[in-house]
C-alpha cells in the first residue's frame, strides 16, 4: 500500500523545539561543510600525498566500519529515558575532537603528524556519526506527524545555507595562507583557526537542542541499561524482519544513500585528482549549497501535498541519472551541471528518507530503529569509497579516463536502491506505523 498523502496542512510556523531541533542541524553541518572541502587539503598539508584520494578514502572507510558497530547499541540506548545526556556527550567528543585537530599545523615539521591527524579526524567522526543517531531519534519527540517532513527537511535546509557562514571564514583564511605572496607560513596556521571556528559553530547551535529538548517516547530505563541495550537489540532485527516494508526500505536506502555519501565524501580529493584548481572546488562547494537551500525547503512543503514516498522516488531516479552523468565528467562545464544537480535533489533524499523512515515504525522505538538505518547509511558508504580508493590504488587515478571508470559502481548502486525503493512502496505498512502506541511510556513526556 502506498504512503498517503498527508490529509492535514502542516503548521506555518516552528515550535521552540522544532527550532532547537532544526539549528544542531545547522550546528554539524559546519562540520560537514570543513570535513568535506578543507580537512583532505589539511591532510596533504601535513603528510603530502600522491593518491590523496585513495589515503583519505580508506581513512573514511575505517570510519564507517566503527559507525557501523556502534550506531545498533547507541540506537537501542537510546530509547532508554534521559538520552539528552548522552546526545550532549557524543557531540561534546566530536566538538573537542574538532577543535584538537587545530593543534597540528604546529606539529607539521614530525613525521607522526599525519598519522595522528588521521586518528584524531577518526575519533571526530565518530563522535559526530554517534550524536546524529540520537539526534535523528530526536525527531519523533519535537514534532507532530503533520510536520514531521517540513521539520525534516528545514533542518537540512538551513544546515546547508548557514554551514557556508563559518566555512567562508575558514575559506578567507585558507586563501590568506596559501594565494597571498609572503603569507605562505600562515597556510597551517588558516587550518587551526578554521577548525577552532567549526568547533565553536558546532558548540553553539548545540546548546538549544540541550536546554529545550523533551523526550516524549521513551521506555524506562533499566537497572543495567548496556546488557538490557544488547538484548533489547537482538529482538530489534527479529521485529525488523516482520515489518517488511521497513526492512526493503532499508536496503533500497543501502544502496542509492552510498552514492550519494560518496559523492559528498570525495568530492573534494577526486576534484584535485582531476586537475582543477582549489579555488574552482570550492566555488562548486558553495553553489551547491546555496541550491541545496530552497530545494530541501522545497521538498519539505511539497511533502504536504505530495506523498512523500513519490518525492523520495524523483529524488532517488534523478540521483541515478547524476550517477550516470558522472561516470562521463571530463570538462569543467560538465561539473558545474554536476553541482547544480546534487544541490537540487541532495536535501531531498536525505530530508524525505529520514522522516519517512520515521513514519515506518514504533514511535517508542526510534533510536534502536535510527541506529539500524544509520548502520545501513554507514555501511553503505563502504562500497563507493571503497572501489574508489582500490581503483587508486592500483591504477593511475591522475588519468583522468581512470576517474571515470572508478565512478562507474556509482550509477550501478543508484539503479539497485531505485529498483528496491519500488519494491518497497509496494509493501503494506506495518500496524504500529499507523500510530497505534497503547505503552504507558510512549504518554508520559520525561521531564
Amino acid at each position: 500500500m502506498e504512503e498517503t498523502t498527508q490529509q492535514v496542512e502542516p503548521k506555518k510556523g516552528f515550535t521552540k523545539k522544532e527550532k532547537s531541533w532544526i539549528l544542531y542541524d545547522v550546528a554539524n553541518s559546519a562540520y560537514v561543510m570543513l570535513a568535506t572541502a578543507l580537512l583532505s587539503l589539511y591532510f596533504n598539508f601535513l603528510s603530502p600525498s600522491e593518491n590523496l584520494s585513495s589515503v583519505w578514502g580508506l581513512t573514511n572507510v575505517i570510519v564507517t566500519v566503527i559507525a557501523v558497530i556502534l550506531c545498533p547499541i547507541l540506537g537501542t540506548y537510546a530509547d532508554f529515558s534521559k538520552k539528552r545526556g548522552v546526545f550532549m556527550t557524543f557531540a561534546l567528543i566530536g566538538i573537542c575532537s574538532c577543535a584538537v585537530l587545530s593543534l597540528f599545523s604546529f606539529v607539521s615539521k614530525f613525521t607522526i603528524a599525519g598519522i595522528l591527524f588521521l586518528v584524531v579526524y577518526i575519533v571526530t567522526e565518530v563522535g559526530f556519526a554517534s550524536a546524529n543517531v540520537f539526534y535523528d531519534s530526536m525527531l519523533n519527540d519535537v514534532t507532530t506527524d503533520e510536520n514531521m517532513h517540513k521539520v525534516s527537511a528545514n533542518g537540512y535546509a538551513w544546515g546547508y545555507i548557514c554551514s557556508c557562514i563559518p566555512f567562508a571564514l575558514c575559506l578567507v583564511l585558507y586563501v590568506l595562507g596559501t594565494m597571498v605572496d609572503g603569507l605562505g607560513w600562515f597556510e597551517g596556521y588558516a587550518f587551526s583557526i578554521g577548525c577552532l571556528i567549526t568547533a565553536a559553530w558546532w558548540l553553539i547551535f548545540t546548546l538549544p537542542l540541550y536546554k529545550n529538548y523533551k523526550q516524549v517516547h521513551f521506555m524506562p530505563k533499566p537497572e543495567k541499561p548496556i546488557r538490557a541495550t544488547f538484548k533489547r537489540l537482538g529482538g530489534l532485527f527479529k521485529e525488523l524482519a516482520k515489518n517488511k516494508k521497513a526492512l526493503v526500505f532499508l536496503l533500497a536506502f543501502f544502496f542509492y544513500i552510498d552514492g550519494v555519501h560518496t559523492i559528498i565524501k570525495m568530492a573534494t580529493a577526486l576534484g584535485t585528482d582531476l586537475g582543477f584548481e582549489q579555488v574552482q572546488l570550492v566555488i562548486m562547494l558553495f553553489v551547491t549549497q546555496f541550491v541545496a537551500f530552497p530545494c530541501a525547503i522545497l521538498f519539505g512543503k511539497l511533502a504536504s501535498k505530495i506523498a512523500c514516498e513519490k518525492l523520495l522516488l524523483v529524488a532517488i531516479i534523478a540521483y541515478t541519472a547524476i550517477g550516470v552523468f558522472a561516470v562521463f565528467l571530463r570538462q569543467e562545464w560538465q561539473c558545474w551541471i554536476l553541482v547544480v544537480a546534487v544541490g537540487m535533489f541532495q536535501g531531498g533524499v536525505q530530508a524525505m528518507s529520514r522522516s519517512y523512515f520515521t513514519k515506518l515504525v514504533p514511535a517508542d522505538k526510534t533510536g534502536e530503529y535510527f541506529g539500524i538505518y544509520d548502520i545501513f547509511g554507514k555501511s553503505a558508504a563502504i562500497l563507493g569509497l571503497g572501489l574508489i580508493s582500490l581503483l587508486g590504488i592500483f591504477f593511475p587515478l591522475k588519468e583522468a579516463t581512470w576517474i571515470n571508470i572508478s565512478l562507474i559502481p556509482l550509477p550501478i548502486l543508484f539503479g539497485i536502491g531505485l529498483l528496491l525503493f519500488l519494491v518497497a512502496m509496494k509493501k503494506p505498512m506495518a500496524k504500529h506505523e499507523e500510530g497505534e502506541t497503547t505503552t504507558q511510556e510512549t504518554q508520559t513526556t520525561e521531564e
